[in-house]
């Protein structure tokens, strides 16, 4: 792995805190996600499913978790199952975990192989109830492979139908929202990584650069500090391209005053950054431009300070509309009128800005977390306001990671990231 090793005591820290919530006499099971194919011997870049490596650390395929906190025999309590390593692999593939390695990734001391998984897995479901099993329940989710996860819970409910089956996911939702310091760490870590390939890119952008040239400086930047990849497909937008909001095709040139949209962000040891800045191409915003730009950034933050323990989601959205219908009476988008007789399903502001304004972010851009329970103390969410205008050919949008805290305003990852619309250009001038 390209990141550094974390430190083990996270993972045995979220184990606990999983287990306290199952119930008794019951255990828990986790796959890594396959390599997936493209064509002929070819695959995608491995990924980790994010569940596993949340509760382990381990960043390899073919493995498997158990958790079984009641389990008579004390060393069966937490059990990796990896791809038994060999000079083959080594020699072809790469060294893969031994069972020590397991251990220091993960703090867990019985390590077997996986043909041994049947055998002991029998041995288990023989002294427990209930097994939770791992469906992907995330608001965003459409999924229309199976996945290694489908498949063992597929075999283990065919192989075990008297057994209870209760869910993992809404477990997770609430352990995996809620961010220990170390987490809040790396995300730092891959803010910080993309800090770094802005401020190369704002010494590269002039007119007629290419999107595709732009998404190249980033990966630059991102590789040379340890991360991998970007965390999500970049949208690197020009001109009225920001109008589309997952605009990802990056291949238009920029042309001289019009702004270029970045929502990119850095992966770092698989957590994820979520960054949008709105830069001018030629390095200087016309008066319109600059407008809308201020617009947008007084609502990011006038709506990053609502974000508080207890908040509710959908209410705090509904203020967010407030500040927004607001800034588009002052830019003449809407009037009174507009505002007055608005469809209160859809408000008049979202002509102008159609989509959420905050979600959380952690292993998953999108992480998990449950909109209908209240914000609490070291949440992450993303704070990201825009206002589209085709008829003007161009869109704005920032967006910035923060950490709600127990007291006071969110915590900025971002804070040392230039958002200012004079700093920007200042640099870009510099």
């Amino acid at each position: 792995m390209k990141y550094h090793p974390i430190n083990f005591k996270l993972f045995i820290k979220n184990r606990k805190n999983f287990s306290e919530k199952m119930k008794p006499n019951s255990l828990a099971v986790f796959n890594s996600n396959d390599i997936y194919p493209i064509s002929a011997d070819s695959t995608m870049p491995f990924e980790q499913h994010r569940d596993i490596f949340y509760l382990s650390g381990v960043d390899q395929e073919e493995s498997i978790l158990v958790l079984f906190p009641d389990c008579p025999k004390e060393s069966h309590r937490e059990i990796l199952f990896l791809k038994e390593t060999s000079t083959h692999i080594a020699i072809w593939e790469g060294e893969k975990l031994s069972k020590e390695k397991a251990f220091e990734t993960s703090g867990i001391k019985t390590v077997y192989w996986l043909q041994d998984l049947e055998k002991i897995m029998f041995e288990l479901m023989a002294q427990c109830d209930t097994v939770y099993i791992n469906t992907n329940e995330h608001y965003r989710a459409n999924v229309e492979t199976e996945t290694r996860e489908d498949r063992f819970t597929k075999w283990l409910k065919n192989k075990y139908p008297a057994h209870s089956v209760a869910k993992s996911n809404p477990i997770l939702q609430r352990l995996r929202s809620v961010k220990d310091q170390i987490e809040i760490d790396l995300i730092q870590q891959a803010c910080d990584i993309t800090e770094k390939g802005f401020r190369r890119i704002l010494n590269f952008v002039k007119p007629d650069v290419w999107e595709y040239n732009i998404e190249a400086e980033f990966m630059h930047e991102f590789l040379n500090n340890r991360s991998k990849r970007f965390a999500y497909t970049p949208i690197v937008a020009s001109g009225n391209n920001a109008n589309v909001l997952h605009y990802i095709e990056n291949n238009q040139q920029c042309k001289s005053g019009d702004l270029v949209l970045m929502d990119v962000g850095a992966e770092y040891a698989n957590y994820a950054s979520d960054m949008t800045r709105t830069i001018p191409v030629s390095g200087k915003f016309s008066k319109r431009q600059k407008a809308v730009y201020n617009a947008v950034n007084k609502v990011k933050n006038e709506a990053t300070k609502m974000l508080l323990p207890g908040t509710i989601w959908a209410d705090y959205h509904v203020e967010v509309g407030k500040l927004m219908t607001s800034e588009l009476l002052g830019l003449g988008l809407l009037d009174k009128a507009d505002v007055k007789n608005e469809d209160p399903n859809w408000p008049a502001y979202k002509k102008y800005l159609m989509h959420g304004t905050s979600h959380h972010m952690g292993l998953d851009t999108h992480d998990y977390g449950i909109l209908t329970e209240p914000m609490q103390a070291n949440m992450v969410f993303t704070v990201e306001p825009g206002i589209y205008i085709p008829e003007e050919g161009f869109g704005v949008r920032l967006e910035d990671d923060v950490v709600i805290q127990d007291k006071g305003e969110p915590f900025n990852l971002m804070r040392n990231i230039p958002i200012e619309a004079d700093e920007i250009e200042d640099i870009m001038n510099s």
